[in-house]
């Protein structure tokens, strides 16, 4: 007889729940701060240097600065395509780190990364959406980046921004 016994108790796959003190030490505040600017200068390179070049090639072929001059406005519009790759670039390298190790570019190159709080990998979406997109439609209110920035002096090292979307920066 073999039948299944229906005292047993259930049978499942049951996932490792993570130790709440196994979480990683928190990212220093220098190194956040740090993050944030290399990050905007990384993005604003890729973003503005084509142009840049465009209208440094476009000034040494002679070309002057009026919006009537078919040289400049040629290398403007070779320029907008230049800034829009670079834009396309940037997100789609931020994309593809941030979904697979929770970090930006600079986040990676100073060696700490976005988690959960419970120290479980943080989702694209969460970090996208909660962090960024919700975070700067909150920033219309006055002063609200200037305290969201100041949270990062509390015992937890969260910003507000962190808080919303339950995630804590930790040494990668």
């Amino acid at each position: 007889m073999s039948s299944a016994n229906p005292y047993a108790p259930p049978r499942g796959a049951v996932r490792d729940v993570r130790d709440p003190d196994d979480v990683g030490a928190p990212a220093g505040r220098g190194a956040r701060l740090g993050a944030f600017f290399l990050d905007s200068i990384i993005m604003g390179c890729m973003i503005y240097v084509p142009m840049l070049i465009a209208v440094a090639i476009g000034v040494a072929l002679g070309g002057s600065l009026q919006p009537s001059d078919t040289v400049m406005a040629t290398v403007f519009g070779l320029g907008g395509l230049g800034m829009l790759v670079g834009f396309i670039v940037w997100m789609v390298i931020t994309l593809r780190l941030v979904a697979r190790d929770g970090q930006s570019i600079a986040k990676r190159m100073l060696g700490i990364k976005v988690v959960r709080s419970d120290g479980s990998p943080a989702s694209l979406g969460r970090i996208f959406w909660l962090r960024n997109v919700v975070n700067s439609l909150l920033g219309i209110i006055p002063l609200y980046g200037l305290i969201d920035i100041l949270f990062i002096f509390s015992d937890e090292r969260q910003c507000l921004h962190d808080k919303i979307a339950d995630t804590i920066v930790v040494e990668a």
